[in-house]
């Protein structure tokens, strides 16, 4: 074969390789049978993009339906505004940061408390014979989408004075507390929108869940359902049918009720001192719906202690009688208090009350032909299996796992964006829309010094 021959016979095989070359079809972009025109935002602290406990302008910037309105905007998605702090008062109401670990890799955190957008405090009458204090913030006057409020439970989204009881609701008002008036759902509902998203509901529950069940309660699976309809029905109205809920997570998948452990505590304990066998505390002694008695008893691993448990308490003397003093939560008559453990009896309380609200979540979802996002069953996997996203491994451990930030319940923007991720994943089957996902690794983690 000459030496030309060669040279067309390669070029003919290159040609045909070419040619046989498979085409990458990309779908038109579309937002399917929704409308993306003026996307709204309705929940609590999760959606406001409340992180590290405190509320601020980074935050905020990466919270989960931010992300989503920015892969909506691919498909016909209009502007998302949110009611930002000021960059000169960009921490808003302060923050945990991560100031480096001690000699045992615990992490050293310090609230941040310069440029704060607090502007007072004011006394509130709560009934005839109390009242409460409540911090206020900078108001914020522009257009907004992104409603969510920290600390808002169902019940208060229907209520008329949560304006003056809540800062964060507050701050979002024209008027000042305490002459507010407005209910929430009437404030989030008053101007036209055409799709919205609502992870309303999961205060319902974690308010008495992080209080180890001694400072709040759970709201009542009656009245869960009924509200939740409510809401529901507002958001739909006028024919407004297009929208996306979320499932309550299981308090057990987040690191606050992780991380420090009752196997752990002890271990160290015993480390110090061998003969330590037990430690203890005080238990709600059924599971029982309503009101139930508490007695001490040995602590197991089914019992979860706070992440903010300081763990210093344990074995300082504590008086039980005049001149008589035992180790505190190593001894039954100074069991660690109600605070510090959701004890196992109150977690499957906890999970059966989160059980019957998701039950509901879904039921109404249904008959209103709205999506829902089980975020209950994908954090659950998440605790079990981990994540794997673009090579990275995610997992719902404490500092290291990238999703939770310092407060151990809230979301770090990488948790965000992978939360924005299973929304739009729902948003795209049940409308047939095309929302590209969100790039998770563009967004950091929680930042270590």
């Amino acid at each position: 074969m000459n030496k030309l021959n060669y040279i067309f016979l390669l070029t003919a095989g290159v040609l045909s390789l070419a040619a046989c070359k498979p085409e990458v079809n990309v779908p038109a972009a579309t937002s399917g049978s929704a409308d993306f025109t003026r996307y709204i935002a309705v929940g609590n602290s999760l959606t406001a993009g409340y992180a590290d406990d405190g509320l601020y302008r980074e935050g905020q910037l990466n919270s989960f339906p931010s992300i989503i309105a920015r892969q909506m905007a691919e498909v016909g998605g209009g502007p998302f505004a949110q009611p930002l702090f000021s960059e000169e008062h960009a921490n808003g109401s302060g923050y945990l940061k991560l100031n480096g670990f001690d000699a045992n890799g615990s992490p050293i955190t310090a609230r941040e408390a310069s440029k704060l957008a607090v502007r007072g405090e004011i006394t509130v009458p709560v009934s005839p014979t109390s009242t409460t204090k409540v911090v206020l913030f900078d108001k914020y006057t522009g257009d907004i989408n992104n409603y969510g409020v920290p600390a808002i439970k169902l019940v208060h989204a229907t209520l008329g004075a949560y304006g003056n009881l809540n800062g964060f609701y507050e701050r979002l008002l024209p008027g000042n507390a305490p002459a507010n008036s407005t209910a929430y759902i009437d404030f989030v509902t008053a101007k036209p929108f055409t799709f919205f998203s609502n992870w309303l509901g999961n205060n319902d529950a974690l308010g008495y869940a992080i209080s180890g069940g001694a400072g709040d309660v759970l709201t009542s699976k009656t009245d869960f359902a009924a509200l939740y309809t409510q809401v529901t029905s507002m958001l739909t109205a006028g024919g407004q049918k297009r929208g996306v809920v979320a499932t309550i997570p299981d308090v057990t998948a987040i690191p606050y009720f992780s991380t420090v452990t009752i196997d752990a505590i002890l271990a160290s304990v015993k480390r110090a001192n061998p003969a330590v066998a037990a430690l203890y505390v005080n238990a709600r002694t059924t599971a029982t719906d309503g009101a139930a008695a508490y007695a001490p008893r040995v602590a197991t691993a089914a019992d979860l202690v706070v992440l903010t448990f300081p763990t210093s308490k344990i074995g300082t003397p504590v008086t039980v009688a005049p001149g008589a003093t035992v180790p505190y939560g190593l001894h039954p008559l100074a069991p660690i208090e109600n605070q510090y453990v959701l004890d196992a009896n109150e977690v499957t309380l906890t999970k059966d009350y989160i059980n019957a609200y998701n039950t509901s979540i879904k039921s109404i979802a249904a008959r209103t032909g709205l999506a829902v996002a089980d975020m209950f069953t994908f954090l659950n996997t998440v605790k079990q299996s981990g994540l794997l996203v673009d090579g990275v491994t995610l997992t719902s451990s404490y500092i290291s796992g990238g999703l939770f930030s310092l407060d151990g319940v809230h979301l770090t923007p990488r948790g965000s964006a992978v939360v924005a991720n299973e929304f739009i994943k729902t948003i795209n089957a049940t409308y047939g829309s095309n929302i590209p996902l969100a790039n998770v690794t563009g967004y950091r983690a929680v930042k270590i010094p």
